[in-house]
């Protein structure tokens, strides 16, 4: 039996027709309204973090397919190699560092094997990116202390410290004195060999920290001629001797800083002249590293940690006797001062046997054979800024 609903009956002629139509539309068109604003309204319905984090996961065919590979890292014969990805920034007239940070200092109290290059340490020249130079890393490490020989800092014995330059013309003579001086020696590399990787692992294993050996004009130029292809020069404009600098920093890596000692060269010309050196040292402070100068009591230098030769060891004649002499006046000069260095020129047989001697003796009479990098000083204008 159908039941007869007024209020339907009522609905339907509500509808019905042409007007009727359209009042159903507009009914429709209105709800449709109303729904829109009220989601707008109450905003985005929130996802539990659980499920967000599952469909954001990639799947194992499916993980971040957009990006390359990444690259590993390698090391070329006596040079270290960014690995692939973001490069530090490279170096620039804007970006490059004015002064080291004031609390970075030389040398490590830790003891073991020497560090081995660290790309983090490196940086690619703007016009050249194959050259990599040392700097600064972001966490504020430097190479002067990052490849440093370990060393106690706590010991309150007077210091003596033996740098040997020559390292790497002549193989046979260089591994025999990385291999026969005790870790406490630091080497000076030279910056003419094409290969010396082999000498520098050998040289890291043996826990001896180095320093790369800068070409400058001496005195008796052109007769003792450092390579004026390659060279820091007098009638060179400052900008040029930068652009050779850097040619040469980045020939090899891990060295803690520069010296001036090539074979019996010491740059002195070069070096007399404040207005062609000062800029170098601004250059090699804002890199973190130090500066040797082989040439004897010298005055402190600006802008880097540096420090002079007290005495050179093996200028003539060169025999055991005037070798031994010398080493008795160093270990003297560092028991009176408290601290003393001595310069090698060559790392010739006898020199080599001499030291290995003399280093025997050294604890029983109270001094510590120290690394450089525990000898230098703070530069000249940071006490003067002070």
């Amino acid at each position: 039996m159908a039941v007869s609903l007024p209020g339907a009956r009522q609905l339907g002629r509500f509808f019905s027709g042409w007007r009727g139509l359209a009042r159903f539309w507009a009914g429709l068109l209105g709800f449709v309204v109303l729904t829109v604003g009220l989601l707008e309204l109450l905003g985005p319905v929130p996802v539990p973090p659980q499920s967000l984090a599952r469909r954001q996961a990639p799947g194992p065919a499916t993980a971040r397919a957009t990006e390359p590979a990444a690259e590993p890292a390698t090391v070329a014969p006596g040079h270290a190699v960014l690995p692939a990805g973001p490069h530090p920034p490279a170096t620039t007239a804007a970006n490059a560092p004015k002064s080291p940070p004031r609390t970075l200092r030389p040398g490590r109290d830790t003891p073991g094997p020497t560090g081995d290059p660290d790309p983090a340490l490196l940086e690619p020249v703007a016009n050249d990116p194959k050259l990599l130079l040392p700097r600064i890393s972001i966490d504020h490490r430097a190479p002067m202390n990052a490849y440093a020989a370990g060393f106690d800092t706590s010991s309150l014995r007077p210091r003596v410290g033996i740098l040997v330059a020559g390292i790497g013309p002549i193989e046979a003579d260089s591994l025999a004195a990385i291999k026969t001086l005790p870790g406490g020696v630091t080497l000076a590399i030279s910056p003419y060999i094409s290969d010396i990787s082999r000498l520098l692992v050998v040289a890291r294993l043996n826990e001896h920290e180095y320093l790369l050996s800068l070409p400058m004009e001496p005195q008796g130029y052109p007769v003792n001629d450092p390579d004026d292809r390659f060279a820091l020069m007098t009638a060179l404009p400052p900008a040029d001797n930068i652009s050779r600098l850097h040619a040469l920093l980045g020939r090899v890596t891990g060295y803690v800083g520069v010296t001036d000692a090539l074979g019996s060269m010491r740059g002195e010309r070069l070096l007399g002249q404040p207005d062609q050196f000062e800029p170098v040292l601004e250059d090699l402070a804002a890199r973190g590293l130090l500066f040797v100068d082989a040439r004897t009591n010298q005055k402190r230098l600006p802008y880097a940690w540096n420090r002079s030769a007290d005495i050179i060891l093996d200028d003539d004649p060169l025999n055991a006797a005037s070798l031994d002499q010398r080493l008795d006046t160093l270990t003297h000069l560092a028991l009176d001062k408290g601290s003393a260095l001595g310069v090698v020129s060559q790392p010739r047989p006898v020199t080599v046997e001499r030291l290995a001697a003399w280093a025997t003796t050294l604890a029983p009479k109270g001094l510590a054979l120290a690394p450089v990098s525990t000898l230098v000083l703070p530069p000249a204008k940071q006490d003067q800024e002070k």
